[in-house]
């Protein structure tokens, strides 16, 4: 007789509809409070919210983006468990320099509590994120990470992602290092 816990620790995907968004909520919560944790030295030209205006800001966001067919938000769980998800989303590609193809995927959001990683979780998520743009004909995926957290950063590039642009931010008003 077979084993029925012998793939209890297989990652499952299930996609998500707007309806169902405020199970990402915990999990936004601790990246949130990631993000200002890893980046504090950003408070100087761009102020955090707390928690709860994050999460309602982010799900009105999410909300938005699912009105595109193309758009989706991938949940991935262990055991019956949530452990991680990604948000994605499809942009025409800003053509320029580069030849990308017509449109572009971009992981709005990859979130794994900190129990999680490590295990694989991140890494499933992004299989699965490859293999469902790619079903779309989109050859390129894109990210953000914050520079200040070379962990993600050492994780993404070992995902086979590489720097690309670097975006600056500056308060307005200020008018350079020595104001």
């Amino acid at each position: 007789m077979a084993n029925p816990h012998a793939h209890s620790d297989v990652l499952r995907f299930r996609y998500l509809g707007a309806h169902e968004l405020d199970e990402l909520a915990g999990m936004w919560a601790e990246l949130h409070e990631r993000h200002t944790s890893v980046a504090p030295h950003l408070e100087d030209v761009i102020t955090s919210v707390g928690g709860a205006e994050s999460w309602r800001r982010r799900r009105a966001q999410y909300r938005a983006w699912l009105d595109d067919p193309d758009t989706f938000a991938v949940l991935a769980e262990r055991r019956g468990e949530p452990v991680g998800y990604a948000m994605v989303t499809v942009r025409e590609t800003q053509h320029g320099s580069w030849d990308r193809g017509d449109r572009v995927a971009v992981v709005q959001t990859l979130a794994v509590p900190r129990e999680h990683t490590g295990a694989g979780v991140g890494s499933g998520l992004l299989e699965e994120v490859r293999r469902q743009v790619g079903a779309l004909g989109i050859r390129d995926i894109e990210l953000t990470a914050l520079a200040s957290s070379s962990d993600d950063i050492r994780f993404f590039e070992q995902e086979g992602f590489q720097p690309f642009v670097t975006t600056m931010v500056c308060r307005i008003g200020g008018l350079g290092a020595h104001d």
